[in-house]
């Protein structure tokens, strides 16, 4: 075909098929990126043990750490009594629990039960949301096994006292039975748009591609698209993090808050960025072959029919007489 007859083809008016491949296409980059965050909530967040393997890091983050041994040290000061809080004690007991506190933050006895708090914890919320039979209660956690867990290294450790540790059995609450219920339904919702939205995203931008009278275009505007939803998933994770520390309550700690936060949206961070490099990409590989593709192609077929001709063949030589 010509470059006179390419370029009409090109310019094809719009027909119904392109209205179809361009709704096509734009559907597929608007489910982009709601595909991305419902698999990111719906695998990353609910598989245990990478759970726990996102939050071990954090016992060796200071702000986390810091957070946790504050939290220990006011807890030890009203178990120990009215009289270390009133009394004119808690001025020399206080900073010595609150410095004995740091100290096990720094221990690989901390480690062992930060990963084995988080584990249950994660179980526990994860059994209510999964557990369709039930009424909608409270979620709970024994920490008991943790405190036992804690107890063992200590002792392993040879630490004063250590095997006085007492492992009461509390149960500590960790969602009420109203965000239970109400989560327990997001929990669905995102379980079921985790597998059909990514689908539905892949079919739409290949028939899309497969319907377009210029399939170049099509493929550049989908690495557009792409590259947009991605865009648009770091800005929104920006935001829910200010979001999300904004509206914590003044007795917790931002830094360690923000900490969690990170370590939990690593990986969708990561995604959304890699969603931006691959669309811009894509379509800036495209648009380079539509721009220099034909003129690269004339110029191998000009030098081509300006190389030598073969040189002829040898004529045959005369019969003898």
């Amino acid at each position: 075909m010509s470059e006179r007859d390419r370029a009409p083809a090109e310019q094809a008016p719009f027909r119904p098929r392109n209205a179809l491949s361009a709704v096509l296409l734009a559907l597929a980059c608007l489910l982009v990126p709601f595909g991305t965050l419902a698999s990111w909530a719906a695998h990353g967040l609910t598989d245990t043990g990478r759970y726990v393997r996102t939050m071990a890091p954090l016992a060796a983050d200071p702000d986390v750490r810091r957070a946790i041994a504050d939290a220990l040290g006011d807890g030890v000061m009203r178990e120990a009594g009215h009289e270390f809080d009133t009394g004119p004690l808690r001025g020399a007991v206080g900073p010595f629990v609150h410095d004995a506190a740091r100290s096990f933050t720094r221990t690989e006895a901390f480690r062992t039960g930060w990963d084995a708090a988080n584990r249950a914890v994660h179980d526990a919320v994860l059994r209510a949301l999964r557990d369709d039979g039930t009424r909608a209660s409270a979620v709970t956690v024994d920490l008991a096994p943790v405190v036992a867990r804690v107890k063992h290294r200590l002792t392993a450790d040879h630490a004063p006292f250590a095997h006085r540790i007492p492992v009461p059995h509390t149960r500590i609450p960790v969602l009420p039975a109203d965000d239970v219920d109400r989560l327990r339904r997001g929990y669905h919702v995102l379980d079921t748009a985790a597998f059909w939205l990514p689908l539905t995203a892949a079919v739409c931008a290949v028939a899309g591609t497969a319907l377009a009278a210029c399939r170049r275009r099509a493929v550049t505007a989908l690495g557009f698209g792409t590259a947009l939803g991605g865009g648009l998933l770091v800005l929104a994770v920006a935001i829910g993090r200010r979001l999300t520390l904004a509206d914590l309550p003044d007795a917790l700690d931002r830094p360690a808050a923000g900490a969690v936060y990170d370590a939990l949206t690593a990986t969708l961070s990561t995604v959304s960025w890699l969603l931006l490099a691959l669309g811009l990409t894509v379509a800036l590989g495209s648009w380079l072959t539509g721009r220099y593709g034909p003129r690269l192609a004339a110029r191998r077929r000009a030098r081509a029919s300006a190389a030598p001709a073969a040189e002829p063949a040898p004529e045959p030589n005369r019969a003898r007489a």
